[in-house]
């Protein structure tokens, strides 16, 4: 798998979360599946490649791949607003957290706590999305900059989704921190718009 692919992968894992906070914030809504893989990549820490990360396979990061092919084509009919501005803030976010120790390393001490409760009761328990939301808002809600997330005011006011839209933004910082360290920016998305167009594309036809 070429380095593009990779980095391609970790972005649509950052589209991923974006999707699903935005489809839970309007509807309330979203798969367990699709909840539990982007929780479960959290918990990866010696992968064999990116795409191991998010469960081994493309099909887990279809509707990221749809939303940023969308984003990268700047197509009115295809491009998904909120996703997008969702995904572009956890990328700006995660620039903020690069620079904080204290932060990274509370991220760093608590994972295994979350870690331990997934294998007791399973990836998409309350539990497991009540930690991982908390560590979110121990964390990154404490940064400058906050993501602001809009949708149907009766299903955000609800605590379970509040800590699954939490849960889903710390596992699309996850996402971030692997497209950057596999040495993505966010120049690319402008000066390299064509390339990684035509390498998701044929990512995308070999998922379906």
């Amino acid at each position: 798998m070429s380095n593009l692919q990779e980095q391609l992968i970790a972005l649509g894992g950052v589209f991923q979360a974006a999707v699903l906070v935005d489809r839970i914030a309007r509807t309330g809504q979203a798969s367990e599946a699709n909840i539990g893989c982007m929780l479960g990549s959290l918990l990866v820490r010696e992968p064999k490649d990116t795409l191991e990360v998010f469960g081994g396979d493309d099909l887990n990061l279809r509707d990221g791949y749809r939303a940023l092919a969308g984003a990268l084509e700047r197509d009115p009919s295809s491009l998904q607003r909120e996703p997008l501005r969702y995904a572009l803030s956890i990328l700006g976010l995660e620039r903020q957290l690069n620079k904080r120790a204290d932060l990274l390393d509370t991220i760093g001490n608590r994972l295994p706590q979350i870690q331990s409760q997934a294998e007791h009761f399973g990836l998409v328990h309350e539990n497991v999305i009540a930690s991982s939301g908390a560590l979110y808002q121990d964390t990154l809600s404490t940064l400058r900059q906050r993501i602001q997330v809009h949708g149907d005011m009766r299903f955000l006011q609800q605590a379970s989704n509040a800590s699954k839209i939490r849960a889903l933004l710390l596992a699309g910082i996850r996402a971030a921190r692997l497209w950057r360290q596999l040495g993505g920016h966010r120049w690319q998305l402008v000066f390299s718009r064509r390339k990684l167009l035509n390498e998701l594309y044929d990512m995308m036809r070999n998922t379906n």
